[in-house]
């Protein structure tokens, strides 16, 4: 095989990459060359890979970072069926394109374009689309929290049955979502092109211990 040849390993070294790539990768990343890194993304998944300690703790070294795609503007459009915002106060337009699409539809083909006679048709049509759209997204997100609810693997205790603030302020539900994203990142459980370059990238490992990842989150409880 070309990666056992390139690492100067022997045709029958075990782990083997092809029938058991996360115990190779576990064994062998961080002398893993890039240009073999696509072979790994394609035999492997996100979620796979975290249980290998060095791509965890790139991408927690990653969200340190402060990287714009995990800001909070950012990550509500680019994953808005995270955000549990209303969508009309801090959340994502959603529908925006399909809204747009009528309003110049109305606009431009119907009645041949004498506004006269539109009014403000192209307006409502838009207005009527966006609605229709994040009333999708709200069932749908609401769909998802009931089918794959998100549950962090740790002990049950009795304060984790106490109730929940009936609300939190919106400074309180940024930081909440930024967490949430910040920790399924973490965890490869994103729809992200960001694991392609993060996960194989060494850059992210100078000065890193199997212990930043837990402090990470031990720095944002005490936050």
């Amino acid at each position: 095989m070309d990666i056992l040849k390139y690492l100067g390993l022997p045709p029958d070294y075990q782990p083997n990459p092809e029938s058991d790539p996360i115990l190779f990768l576990s064994h062998n990343i961080r002398i893993i060359p890039k240009h073999f890194s696509q072979k790994f993304a394609q035999s492997t998944t996100p979620k796979q890979r975290t249980v290998i300690p060095a791509i965890r703790n790139r991408r927690t070294k990653f969200t340190q970072s402060n990287p714009t795609e995990l800001s909070f503007e950012s990550a509500k459009n680019t994953w808005p069926l995270l955000w549990a915002g209303d969508p009309s106060e801090g959340g994502p337009r959603r529908g925006g394109a399909e809204g747009l699409e009528e309003k110049n539809w109305a606009d431009r083909e119907f009645l041949g374009g004498a506004k006269q006679h539109i009014g403000k048709l192209g307006n409502l049509l838009g207005g009527y689309e966006e609605e229709r759209t994040a009333e999708k997204f709200r069932m749908e997100r609401r769909r998802r929290e009931v089918e794959e609810p998100f549950v962090p693997e740790e002990d049950t205790s009795d304060e984790d049955l106490a109730p929940a603030p009936l609300e939190e302020s919106p400074e309180e539900a940024r930081l909440a979502f930024e967490r949430l994203v910040r920790e399924r990142f973490i965890y490869g459980l994103l729809d992200s092109d960001l694991y392609a370059t993060v996960d194989w990238d060494d850059m992210w490992d100078e000065e890193t211990s199997r212990d930043d990842e837990d402090r990470w989150f031990e720095d944002e409880d005490e936050s």
